[in-house]
Parts: C-alpha cells; structure tokens; sequence
C-alpha cells in the first residue's frame, strides 16, 4: 500500500521527470486488477485523468495506455467525461506520435465498445458519445481511415480495432436507421481498399484478430441489408426499382419516370427488365434489399451494357430471353452461400483461436468478399456469358444457375488468400465451358455418392457390366461382317493351319479375308492375290478354324499386359519386337490333321496369324477374338470405350434424377430383369431394350 500511495503521489509532482517515471511504471502494474482497485481507492485516477487532458510527450503516452488498461478491467468509467472524449479525438487528428496515437485509439475502443446500459458522466456510448467531439474534428474519420497505411502494425491494428468497434455499434445499436449512411462514408474514405490491401500483405499475422473482426462485421452488414424486405411502400425501395425502369430507357418509349404505376406505364415493364411478374417485390424475397442494391449498382455503373443486353434481348423469342434482374438476385445468391454468410458473426474469431496451420490460417481470410459487389458484376456476366453459350431457354435457368454456383466455388473458392481481385474477374470472364460441365459432373458424382453410397456403387457396377456387354456385342460384329488383312508372299508355318503339305511353303497370296460364322463357332478364311471390292461370302472361304480348337490369342497390338490375371490365363500379349501388328491365334490342330505317324499330344500350334492394318481394326479384331472366347479385353480403345461407356449412362442416371426425387431415401435402382443377352442400346439415353 506504501509503494502504491508514493506512486499517486509522485503523479501529482511538479517535476516532469518525476510524473514521466511514475507513470511509466504504472501502465505496467494497472493489469492487476488488485492493483487498479488499490490505485483507485488511494485517489490516482483523478491525477491520471489529469494528465491524458494536460500531459505531452511520453508522459501523455504512458498516460493514454494507463487509463486503457483501467478501462479494460472495466474501472474507471465514472472519470470517463466528454472532455476524455474529446482530447482522444484530437489526438488521433492531430498528434503525430505513434505511442500517443496508440494510447488514445484504445481508449475509443474502450468507450465506442462499453455497453450502453453503464452509468457514468458521458451518459451514452457506442458511437453516439464520439458524435460531439467528431463535429468539432470532422477529419476524425478520414485520419483514422488513413492510420491504415501505417508501417506501424500495431498502430494499424489499433486504428482498425477502433473502426470496427464503430462499424458494430452502428449496425447493432443504431435505433434511428442511419447506419447504412455511416458505412457508405466509411467506404467512400476508402476503408474497403485499405483492409483489402492488409488482408493480402505480409502483416496478417500482426493484424489477424482485426481483420477477422472486419470480415465477421461486412458478413453482418450483408446479412442485415438482407434481412430487409423490400417493399414498394418504402420510399428508398420504390426509389431504388425506378432507377432501374428508367436506366432501361424505357423512359424514352414509354414516358417520363412519373409512369411508373401508372395506366402509362407498358404493360410488361417489369418482365421486359427481367422479372417474373409485373410485381417485382416479392421477387427479392430471398435476397431482400441486398439483392435490390446489388441489381441497382450494376445498372449504374454499367447503364450502356445494362440497355444493350435489355435491347439484345428483346429481339429474341420470349422462351430464348435471359431474365437479367433473376439472374443478378440468382449471383446474390450464389455469393451469398459461397461465404456462407448467414453462419455467427463469432465464427472467424473463434477459428482463428484454434488455427494450428499455416494452411488454415491462410484459408480463414477472404479478402475476395470485401469486393463483393465485383464479384456480383462479374458473377452476372459469367451468368449471361453461360447463357448464351449454351443456348439456354427459360426452363433452364436453374440450370444455368448451379454452373454458375460451381464456377463460382472453383474460382473464388480456390482463389489464393493473395490472389487479386482483377485475376478473378478475368477468370470468371474466360472459364471454359466444357471444363465447367466436367466439373459439373464430378461433383455431382461425388454428391450422390455421399448421399446413396452403396447404392450408387451398385448402378456403377451395373452399367460398367452392361458397357462390357455392348462393346462385346460391337467388336464380335466386327469379326461377323469380316475384314481384309494383308499377307505376306513368303510365309512359314506362323501364317496358318500347319501341316506337312504346307509346312514352309511359299504361297502367292497379298490378301486374307476373314470372317465369323452366323453362329459364332467358326472363323471363316481365304487368301487372295488381289483384295476384291466384293467381300467374300461364307461359301467362298474354304478355311475355318473351329473356336473350340482355339486356345490363345497372341499379339503384340498392346505392349501393356491386362490389369488383372491368373497363372491359368488363355491371354497371351507380346511387347513388338517390329513396327508390324500381328495378331496370331494359338490351338489344336483336329485329330484328322494330325500325322497318325508323329504323337503330338495337346502341343499348342499356330491356327492363324492376322496383319491388322490399322491400330483401330487391331483392337476391334484381337478384343473380338478375346471376348468370343469370354476372356476380358486387354488394348487401351476397348477399355477406354468401355469406360466411357459406363460413365455416360451413370451421368445420365444421374442428371435425370434429383435428391427431391427420393427425399434421400433408399432409392429405386433400374434393374436388368428379364432382359437376357439379346439387346441393343440407344446411345442417346443409355437405355436397354430387348
């Protein structure tokens, strides 16, 4: 207590030196919350308000921190008067000082952010206690906005804390409706740009508490604009939809604004702007005023572009029309939901507590949603962008909609917390379509995989087994209709049935011609000096080969062997030695061909050997034979058909059905009863018919 009742009264010495050392000391011991209590009771707090309205230099520092901390401890509040007010104010306009600058914002922060139901000599708080002493400094706003951009990071942060506590007390506690004026001054000082340009720089970590505060308070400035309904009683709201009539120059064909409402007005004035009806209220339904004010700012600041597209569409047939004003509230929408705005305003504050990496700590910064009202404009040109590409229709506007919602997530989501606004925009602007559908596709794979699991794993072994079965149908109707292969002039016992009538015999032939029997148990063939424009028929091709006989197929079409096998496979491939395809059948030769004199046992021969003369008639022909033989394919087309087989139908399946379907339930899955081997498929709905 001796120590204590020294310190206040060194507080109150003539001497300078003396005030400067007490109070230097006592900024450090005043966290003590028994300290401050004790300081209190001993008469310090007069002397130290004293020194905040007199004081310079440090000893005016010093002071500043030392009442801050007081208040922080919630002490102190009955020395708090207008004339605290004031000289705190002063200082942040005038004083050049880091250390008093820093003092004197905490203090605001202090008052701006003590409730209002606290009694004391101010009488009120939040912003409303500044208000006297910001008419007397009206540069208050601009200087705290320019702090900013101070090299001082901690003067930054204290210049942001004290704009945030300001922000909140006028969207939480302003009862008079005036806090939209406010933030737009706050913005025209160029606040947006000051915090965007924090956010994105090397000092985040300095400033990460203020920032996040910053981001939770423009999520509940978006959400209160939101929660305005838009009513055409209110004079700001019936204000806001004749800006639009008017910017579509329909002012120029139809009258002056006073027809709006009016019998003047054109009987689809609303519809020809977008709208669904002639009453355009209720269509802000979802997006309330927020949707109003981002529809309103495109207009202005793109009224040519905005009467153009009106123009443009109106030459088009009503189901081609894109409806502008919905697609602009389906962007406020969109953004809405990507930044999930609608979660506590707490949340980024109390993620940040519990940030334990680099990465996650770069994800809890969104600079991107301080410029939302680019994004909406570039969201709404993305949207009219899709719309014409992909020759969409009135029905499809929701369509359209969700691959705006994921060109949105794909590029905004995945934006880098340093990465520009412009690149963004470009990048909107310039998307490909059809990587936007692949994408569209994945994830609605990925979605319904979630939500039917085993379900859907089913139909995808399904339609991989039924792609199976097509392309078997579509490479053994290659071997069905036959095909010409080339043939050498010289030829030993690899080029067919050997037997010692033939066996390294020369045969004058440059042609063979094969084909399947109707019945699928023989291959049918022929060689031929020249390649006739009539294809042979069964009757003309005097070789066969009984499949049965056939006991491997050996190639070298694919240098990769199957993913899968078994020491007892039949499949046989070859990496090529030469740049030549050869397909070469594998059996035994039928006992009527056998000499009676030489005992071969099941020794394997050649039956056949092919020279495909294209990579595709290759795969046709040895997938063909393989499949024949009920043996899986191995060359990269037939697998890569097969897969795109069974993808196409799935995402078929899947566009065609919608979670509202089967209120995720266990859904009802297709089935293949009664449908036996005899089918075909329609490509273009994946569906199977006998």
């Amino acid at each position: 207590m001796d120590n204590i009742s020294d310190l206040v009264a060194r507080l109150g010495s003539d001497e300078d030196s003396v005030r400067k050392m007490a109070v230097f000391k006592l900024q450090s011991a005043i966290g003590d919350p028994s300290f401050a209590d004790m300081f209190i009771s001993e008469g310090g707090l007069p002397k130290l308000r004293f020194l905040c309205l007199q004081a310079t230099g440090n000893t005016l520092a010093y002071s500043l921190t030392s009442l801050s901390r007081l208040l922080e401890l919630d002490m102190g509040w009955d020395h708090i008067s207008q004339e605290i007010i004031e000289r705190a104010v002063e200082l942040v306009v005038t004083q050049p000082l880091v250390n008093i600058l820093r003092g004197a914002m905490s203090i605001l922060v202090a008052i701006v952010s003590h409730p209002h139901t606290g009694a004391s000599l101010v009488g009120s708080f939040g912003f409303q206690a500044l208000k006297p002493a910001v008419a007397l400094y009206p540069q208050f706003m601009e200087m705290l906005v320019a702090r900013l951009s101070s090299a001082d990071h901690a003067l930054c942060a204290n210049s942001l804390q004290l704009i945030n506590a300001l922000m909140r007390d006028a969207v939480t506690n302003d009862l008079e409706g005036e806090w939209p004026k406010f933030i737009k001054k706050l913005q025209d000082l160029g606040v947006i740009r000051a915090v965007y340009m924090l956010m994105q720089s090397t000092a985040i970590h300095d400033l990460a508490h203020p920032l996040l505060e910053f981001q939770s308070l423009t999520k509940l400035m978006l959400r209160k604009w939101r929660d305005i309904k838009v009513d055409m009683e209110t004079a700001d709201h019936r204000r806001a939809l004749r800006s639009l009539y008017v910017a579509s120059s329909a002012s120029k064909s139809g009258g002056d604004d006073s027809t709006l409402g009016s019998k003047k007005a054109p009987p689809d004035r609303w519809r020809r702007l977008g709208f669904e009806t002639e009453s355009p209220a209720w269509e802000f339904e979802n997006t309330g005023f927020l949707g109003m004010m981002d529809l309103t700012d495109f207009v202005q600041k793109y009224e040519d572009t905005y009467q153009k597209l009106l123009l443009e569409q109106s030459t088009k047939p009503l189901q081609q029309r894109c409806p502008i004003t919905r697609a602009s509230l389906a962007v406020t929408s969109t953004l809405y939901e990507h930044f999930e705005v609608d979660k506590s305003d707490n949340e980024d504050s109390q993620r940040y507590t519990l940030l334990d990496s680099r990465t996650n700590f770069e994800k809890a910064f969104k600079p991107l949603l301080l410029h939302w009202s680019r994004l909406h404009t570039a969201g709404l040109n993305a949207y009219l962008r899709l719309w014409k590409t992909t020759g969409a229709e009135a029905d499809d506007f929701e369509k359209v909609e969700e691959l705006v919602r994921i060109l949105v997530e794909q590029v905004v989501g995945e934006a880098s917390r340093t990465k520009d606004i412009a690149e963004v925009e470009e990048e909107l602007a310039e998307f490909e379509y059809q990587k936007l559908r692949e994408l569209q596709m994945e994830l609605l794979e990925l979605t319904y995989e979630d939500a039917w699991g085993h379900h859907l794993r089913q139909v995808r072994e399904e339609l991989n087994h039924e792609a199976l079965q097509f392309v078997k149908e579509q490479r053994i109707r290659c071997l069905l209709q036959g095909a010409w292969f080339p043939h050498s002039i010289g030829y030993g016992s690899e080029n067919g049935p050997v037997t010692k009538a033939n066996l390294n015999r020369n045969v004058p032939s440059a042609w063979r011609y094969v084909k399947l029997s109707h019945n699928r148990r023989f291959l049918h063939y022929a060689d031929y000096e020249g390649r006739a424009e009539k294809e042979p028929g069964l009757d003309d091709l005097n070789n066969k080969i009984d499949l049965s006989a056939v006991s491997s197929v050996v190639s070298n079409v694919s240098a990769s062997p199957p993913s899968t096998s078994s020491s007892s496979s039949t499949i046989k491939t070859t990496v090529p030695a030469q740049t030549s395809t050869k397909i070469t059948v594998h059996g035994y030769i039928p006992s009527s061909h056998k000499d009676s004199s030489v005992s071969q046992g099941d020794k394997e021969m050649v039956l056949l050997q092919l020279n495909p003369q294209s990579h595709t008639l290759a795969s046709e022909w040895l997938d063909g034979l393989l499949m024949l033989l009920n043996q899986q394919p191995i060359t990269a087309d037939t697998n890569k058909l097969v897969n795109l087989i069974g993808s196409y139908g799935l995402k078929i399946r899947l566009l065609n059905v919608r979670f509202e379907d089967v209120g995720l339930e266990e859904p009802v899955l297709p089935t293949r009863d009664g449908v036996d081997e005899d089918y075909y498929y329609d490509i273009g709905g994946m569906d199977a018919g006998a």
